[in-house]
């Protein structure tokens, strides 16, 4: 058995590996995360309603990075509107309002990584 420090997305897993008959390497146990070591730099609080309160989502089109948050909770936006706009294959791609109405959430951080899906905001 081989024990491994992976990193991925900034979060340490630790693995062990061993080796089987045919020569491959199969995992031994599920990884689990490594302690970090320290923060970076303190997050900055969320702009916080309840995570995922209103009625329609804003979800993440591709993975990427949290480049900006254009909306705050309590504003009013219509339909097409920027709600966050996500980096990634460095281009900025904005995530838009699917309705008119009031945000609700923000349920991201400028420099969060995010995937495809991901709920960013929500919106009344």
């Amino acid at each position: 058995m081989k024990n491994y420090t992976i990193t991925v997305n900034g979060v340490a897993y630790d693995v062990t590996v061993e080796e089987t008959a045919g020569g491959a390497a199969a995992p031994a146990a599920a990884p689990k995360a490594a302690p970090k070591a320290a923060p970076k730099a303190a997050a900055a609080p969320k702009a916080a309603a309840a995570e995922g309160t209103g009625k329609y989502r804003v979800e993440a089109g591709a993975a990427g990075k949290v480049f900006k948050v254009e909306a705050s909770v309590g504003q009013t936006v219509q339909k097409g509107d920027a709600i966050v706009i996500v980096e990634a294959m460095k281009m900025e791609i904005p995530m838009v309002a699917p309705e008119a109405g009031t945000v609700a959430s923000i349920d991201c951080q400028v420099g969060d990584a995010v995937e495809a899906g991901d709920l960013l905001a929500t919106i009344d």
